[in-house]
């Protein structure tokens, strides 16, 4: 397994009082496994006020300002469930796949996420996955793609 997706950053059982709340676990997430600083989580509520990171179907993609790619040592994914779900300005969030990534690499990451979410059936899957292995196997792909 690459570093893109440490096996660390996949917590899925967590609870969040708010969004605000689930987006500073994305990035202590992040800052836990060495991928980011810990200014980098203050980027990643600053992208969160300035426009919502929700992509649909029960997932938020948190990730930071282009401020914040200074703050980033090494490209990575976290992953968070929220089973309990998180209001999302309005909407349920229950997966967050958090972002930290220093060139351009986080569009490469959101295509290929967003392909997985595109397929209801994985879409499925990664909501309601409650082992590290079931989210390596379904986010695999991205890592074969970007690293």
């Amino acid at each position: 397994m690459s570093d893109l997706l440490d096996r660390r950053a996949i917590l899925l059982n967590q609870e969040a009082a708010n969004k605000e709340d689930a987006v500073r676990q994305c990035g202590a997430a992040l800052v836990e496994i060495g991928a980011a600083e810990p200014g980098y989580v203050s980027t990643m509520l600053d992208r969160e006020k300035s426009i919502s990171t929700y992509v649909g179907e029960g997932v938020a993609i948190p990730h930071g300002t282009l401020d914040g790619k200074a703050l980033v040592k090494r490209d990575a994914l976290a992953v968070l469930r929220f089973p309990g779900g998180v209001d999302w300005d309005g909407e349920q969030v229950t997966v967050c796949v958090a972002i930290a990534a220093a060139g351009d690499g986080h569009i490469e990451l959101l295509s290929a996420l967003a392909e997985i979410l595109l397929d209801e059936d994985e879409a499925l899957a990664l909501r309601s996955a409650t082992d590290a292995d079931t989210v390596i196997r379904l986010l695999g792909k991205i890592e074969e793609g970007t690293a």
